[in-house]
């Protein structure tokens, strides 16, 4: 992927982000303007990645899908990978 990022835009599209740059704009160009809504996505991508993975935490406490940690990742992750081939029995 290049550096640079050329996009056609629509007159209303266009209009708006000439309205949110310059003098009476939140941002000083175009490019502050998309880098700012690309973080924004991410952001907000990141963060429902996030409600997500405990969501599913959540579902596996419901479904009784837990065991006692060893307080080791690695051996955990051996009894969570049994505990699953297993089907949880």
């Amino acid at each position: 992927m290049s550096d640079r990022i050329n996009a056609r835009l629509s007159a209303p599209l266009a209009e708006f982000v000439d309205r949110m740059v310059g003098e009476d704009g939140l941002y000083e160009t175009p490019s502050e303007y998309i880098r700012d809504l690309i973080r924004r996505d991410m952001e907000r991508r990141e963060g429902q990645m996030a409600q997500d993975a405990i969501l599913a935490g959540y579902h596996d406490l419901a479904a009784g899908r837990v065991f006692r940690s060893t307080g080791d990742f690695a051996s955990d992750m051996d009894v969570l990978d049994r505990a699953e081939a297993d089907g949880w029995r």
